[in-house]
């Protein structure tokens, strides 16, 4: 008799195999510390930092305790081109799931307007590419016949294209993004018949708002909303703690998912690092033992910027 860890290992196998031919979840990798890299998520937040570059990792293990759960990593860098009227960037993630995997890269570039001495609004579009791949060598199929999957590793690889608009002061942001709008066919190769597999348009919409609290600490309240048709709007919505731009506490709830708590610390304006632990609120916790998250950060600087690091 099956364990029921077993079971859902197969549960799970069964899911990521249906969401690879009908790409109807959710085709982008999820994690909790969005606040500490936006730019994934919209590539008009390129060069924001205006004095600085932006190296940002995030390494997600979800669901620990179940074989062959999500693992996702992404690597990201912007920052000011041209005057600090333009902003360049790129990113590279990883997403793996069990037998199948996810690499993704593009290139960001964004167009800064001054609105007024408070406001800016910055414009950003992206293109790279998507390589979506299934190793039939790690499945065990009912049917060892099915000239697809079984003991081949297919993969196929699209164009990816992303736009995006950022309005932001030194207290308010407003991020939002259609990541992935041109809707490629997908079509592992070897395989000669007619699929309906696409990679599907998100919308990412990000708010958040910085308010002082005395001359140390500040409370940051942000809400991300992600829709993908036709499947249901979800929904984070956190707030952090922050003591001297230095130290902070967090929590996030993210609808039908999970409760988040995270913390982090920014040393000298130039290194930081977060970590978020997600409690699943699903059925799922019967057999994961929760989600952790880390996020690692550089910021590189000239001598004669103001985020410099000081050495006196």
């Amino acid at each position: 008799m099956k364990t029921k860890k077993s079971r859902f290992k197969t549960i799970l196998l069964l899911s990521v195999l249906f969401s690879t031919c009908d790409f109807y979840a959710q085709q982008l990798p999820q994690y909790t510390q969005y606040m500490l890299n936006d730019f994934v998520m919209n590539p008009a937040i390129a060069g924001k930092g205006k004095d600085y570059w932006d190296c940002r990792s995030n390494n997600r293990y979800q669901w620990k305790g179940i074989t062959d759960a999500p693992r996702t990593y992404i690597l990201s860098a912007h920052g000011p081109f041209k005057n600090r009227k333009m902003g360049i960037g790129g990113t590279l993630f990883t997403d793996i799931v069990g037998p199948t995997r996810r690499v993704g890269f593009n290139m960001a570039y964004s167009y800064h307007l001054k609105l007024n001495d408070k406001y800016q609004l910055n414009l950003g579009l992206s293109a790279g590419i998507l390589q979506y791949s299934v190793d039939g060598h790690k499945l065990l199929l009912h049917d060892n016949d099915d000239l697809i999957l079984v003991t081949q590793y297919r993969s196929a690889i699209t164009p990816d294209f992303g736009a995006g608009i950022y309005l932001h002061s030194d207290k308010l942001f407003v991020s939002v993004s259609v990541p992935q709008f041109y809707e490629a066919q997908v079509k592992l190769d070897g395989i000669t018949h007619s699929t309906l597999s696409r990679i599907r348009p998100h919308l990412y919409t990000l708010a958040g708002y910085t308010f002082d609290i005395g001359e140390d600490f500040q409370v940051e309240p942000s809400v991300l909303v992600k829709y993908l048709q036709p499947t249901p709007v979800k929904v984070d919505v956190g707030v952090r703690g922050i003591y001297q731009k230095k130290i902070w506490l967090g929590l996030s709830y993210r609808t039908n998912d999970a409760i988040s708590a995270m913390l982090g610390y920014m040393h000298n304006n130039w290194l930081m690092v977060g970590y978020s632990y997600d409690y699943t609120t699903t059925n799922l916790q019967k057999y994961s033992s929760g989600t952790h998250e880390i996020t690692l950060g550089l910021r590189f600087s000239k001598p004669d910027s103001k985020s410099a690091v000081k050495t006196d």
